[in-house]
This record gives structure tokens, sequence and C-alpha cells, in this order.
């Protein structure tokens, strides 16, 4: 048996956090640039969603988990000799899986037996989430460490999210989208289609207005399991939504439909969660989306 830690980019939040056992390390988030809060345990994440719609000029920050927020969370652990798995946010957009690392390597020159893991997912929010549980379906069935550490790094390229937001304002103030190119696509009404997947973003084309970008989501997921030739029932999939949870719901009863008509026989359950503060900041408060990645099953003999 082993613990499972993961830092709070999963969106998994406390109370499913605790029902996994699974510690979660809090990112720091900033609706100013000056005050940090740690994510989810300082300020609720329907209150700063709040915040970002009724303050559109603000100009939100994150900041990721200390050295020594990591080396509180490895040390109990390493002291009792228990195995430990910290999955955290991708390493292409956040320093957290280095600060991990780094926690580990000291930690180990003082406990040189203790067994630390640190896997930079390349996923995040939807995926990162699939991830731990994933991880914790494996712990349960009794896998070792290794075992997987071996299949999660396997199969973290079947970690897709298609989404859209709200509008180009925060992506283009983070430097993800041209000021120019995204100032016309706002007036024009242009949703982009946005691909997240080795750990990035990447263009999934463009829609014009909501109802058609969320209708594109829902045809880019199809496109992506008949391309994989898949049974859903193989794959964990789960829609992510910003402040609207009626939009949210909205999307998961048309994922679900969607899927029933595509694939009659398959009786795969669809995932429903918050996008969390420390993605927020990057996307706005209206980011919408799916996200699939391959389930592990136990083996049958």
């Amino acid at each position: 048996m082993f613990e499972i830690i993961a830092d709070s980019a999963c969106d998994i939040g406390l109370e499913k956090a605790k029902e996994l056992q699974v510690k979660l390390i809090p990112f720091y988030v900033s609706p100013d640039g000056k005050d940090y809060h740690k994510e989810g345990e300082d300020q609720n994440v329907r209150d700063f969603y709040r915040l970002l719609v009724e303050n559109p000029g603000l100009s939100p920050k994150t900041s990721l988990p200390s050295l020594d927020d990591y080396m509180k969370a490895f040390e109990p652990y390493a002291k009792e000799g228990r195995p430990v798995l910290c999955l955290c946010y991708t390493g292409k957009m956040s320093g957290s899986a280095g600060c991990a690392r780094n926690a580990k390597e000291i930690l180990l020159d003082e406990y040189p037996d203790a067994e630390i893991e640190t896997m930079d997912t390349t996923a995040a929010t939807v995926t990162q989430a699939m991830m731990v549980e994933n991880a914790c379906a494996m712990r349960d069935a009794g896998c070792t460490l290794k075992e997987t550490v071996t299949w999660l790094t396997g199969c973290a390229p079947t970690n897709q999210i298609f989404f859209t937001v709200g509008n180009l304002d925060y992506l283009i103030r983070g430097g993800r989208i041209g000021k120019a190119k995204g100032m016309a696509a706002n007036l024009l009404n242009i949703k982009p289609m946005i691909h997240f997947h080795d750990g990035e973003i990447f263009s999934g084309g463009v829609a014009r207005g909501r109802l058609k970008s969320i209708e594109k989501a829902i045809t880019q997921l199809m496109n992506y399991l008949a391309d994989c030739h898949a049974d859903p029932d193989d794959y964990r999939i789960t829609v992510g939504y910003g402040y609207d949870e009626e939009e949210g719901r909205r999307l998961w009863m048309q994922v679900r439909a969607a899927l029933r008509a595509h694939f009659p026989a398959s009786k795969c359950e669809v995932g429903l969660l918050q996008i969390g503060t420390t993605i927020c900041v990057h996307t706005g408060p209206y980011p919408l989306g799916i996200g699939v990645m391959r389930r592990w099953k136990p083996q049958k003999n």
C-alpha cells in the first residue's frame, strides 16, 4: 500500500480528496497579485469565481506550492517508511513537479530508504483528477507503487481535454494568444476551441458563439474516441465547468446523450467537477469542456 499526494490543480476538492484518501498540496492564488491564499482552503472556489465575475478588471495570479509545503507532506511518510506517489500539474505550465522532485531529493539525504515517486502527470484539472482516480483504483486493488507509476506513465498520452472559454481576455493576459488576434476574435464573437494534450495547450479551431463551441467540444470528443477505435467503457470522461454550474450540468447531460447515441451498448459514466481557481486564473471564469483518459481496470485471469 502506498500513499497518494496531489497538488490542488487536479481540482478534486477537499471533500473528494478525503473520500479517496488523497492528500492535497494547495497552489496559492491571488485575485490582485498581492494577497495570496491557499486554493480551496483559505478561499472557497465559488467565491473566487464570483469575485472575478463581479470585478472583470482584476488580474489574478498563482504561485506554486513551496519546497517546504512538499517537504512537510513527504516527511511523515519518509519517517514511517511508507511509499508515496505525488501527482503534479503539467511541468510545461508549472514548476510544481520540479519543486516536488527537489523536496524528494533533499529528504533522501536524511531518509535514504524513503520511497517517494514524483510524477509530472502532463495533465491538468479534469485529466489530472483522472490520473488521481486511476492511481487510487490501483492502490486499492493492491498494485505496487512501481506498477502504478509504470501504468500511469504509459497511459498519460491518452489525457485529452476539449474545451472553450468565455472570451480570450485571460489567455491574452497570460500570453497564450496574441493580443491583436484575441481582440479581433472577441469582437467577432468567435470562441476559441482549445485542445489540451501532452501537457500543453493547442488550438482546437474556432466556433461562432458559445453554443456552437459546446457542440464542437462534444464532436471533438466523439472523433477522438472514434479515431482510437475506443470503447468508452475503457475510458474516464469528465465534464469540467467554471462559474456556471448550470451550464456545466447541461453539457454533462449532452455528453451522456451523445455517448448513448454513438455507443448504445456503453455503460460509461460521465463525471462532473468544478474547475479550480489555479486553472481559472488562466482561462477566466467561464471555462467549459470535456476531459478523457484511459481507465485502469484489473487484469482478468
